[in-house]
């Protein structure tokens, strides 16, 4: 004879009981989870590509532990989703609302890709950079508690989003050009910005990664021709950048981007000359 238990009766929901510690917990939740996403284009189809995620929610002092399910629940109900700052957002309240929290952070970081064209041949390729977008939630407490289930959430969240991005790009010292007869030494060089938007619907990643292409030595490129290698050459060679200048021009661009709060801009250097990096940041 079979006998069928019913599950939900029979296994007791020890997360869900009281903790007598009295220790509220800031973060709780699953980090390294790598899953899908689709990235809304301004132009033509989405973009899919792999985020490396992190979901975690405050957990208040009398509560034993979170349903740690529910945030893989939540990246399987968003899969399908042409993901944008703004969406991105509003998925970190439906986040708060899912676990019954009323702070909570999500963050998810993953390789993009622009189609660029070499400035000689017109040869187009795709370049990649690695982004992370962060959403920072909060609603308050009565608002978790009572708006559970209910799509309608986006009038009690707070958000904050945060932009990072790895533009890596070439440098050319200008110490090197000047004492040097035949030439000057160049490298590779990572620019990384972090900025904090006031308004997540006011962030193009396309053009603020063109941008701080734009104050280095010279872009980079997935593909080149032989007049593309002359002109990325000599464009070096005509504006060589200390990591100093990398850092300061950086940021003065990004004084000029609408709806940026705050922002960090770090450079570093592989020198080519040198067994070690040089380095710089600035924040502002």
């Amino acid at each position: 004879m079979n006998i069928m238990i019913d599950s939900a009766v029979a296994m007791p929901d020890v997360q869900s009981s009281v903790d007598t510690r009295h220790i509220a917990i800031e973060r709780v939740g699953v980090r390294g989870v790598r899953h899908p996403m689709l990235i809304a284009a301004a132009q033509g189809p989405s973009l899919p590509t792999v985020g490396n995620w992190e979901l975690t929610v405050s957990l208040p002092a009398h509560e034993k532990g979170t349903h740690m399910s529910r945030f893989v629940a939540l990246l399987e109900q968003h899969r399908q989703t042409p993901m944008t700052p703004a969406l991105f957002c509003d998925m970190a309240v439906s986040m708060l609302v899912l676990l019954n929290s009323d702070k909570g952070d999500i963050a998810a970081s993953f390789p993009y890709f622009m189609t660029k064209v070499a400035p000689v041949s017109g040869v187009a390729s795709l370049m990649d950079y690695e982004i992370k977008w962060t959403a920072r939630a909060q609603v308050a407490p009565f608002a978790a508690a009572g708006l559970a289930g209910s799509p309608d959430v986006k009038a009690v969240g707070q958000t904050e989003f945060e932009l990072s991005v790895l533009v890596p790009v070439t440098s050319l010292c200008p110490c090197s050009k000047a004492i040097s007869q035949y030439g000057a030494h160049n490298q590779r060089s990572h620019i990384t910005v972090n900025a904090v938007f006031a308004d997540p619907a006011l962030v193009d990643i396309d053009t603020l990664i063109r941008g701080i292409e734009q104050q280095a030595s010279c872009e980079l490129w997935g593909l080149l021709k032989r007049g593309d290698e002359k002109y990325v050459t000599e464009r070096a060679y005509e504006n060589p950048k200390f990591v100093e200048d990398l850092v300061r021009d950086v940021a003065v661009q990004l004084q000029n981007v609408a709806g940026v709060q705050r922002f960090r801009v770090e450079a570093e250097n592989f020198e080519s000359i040198h067994n070690h990096s040089a380095y710089a940041v600035v924040e502002g």
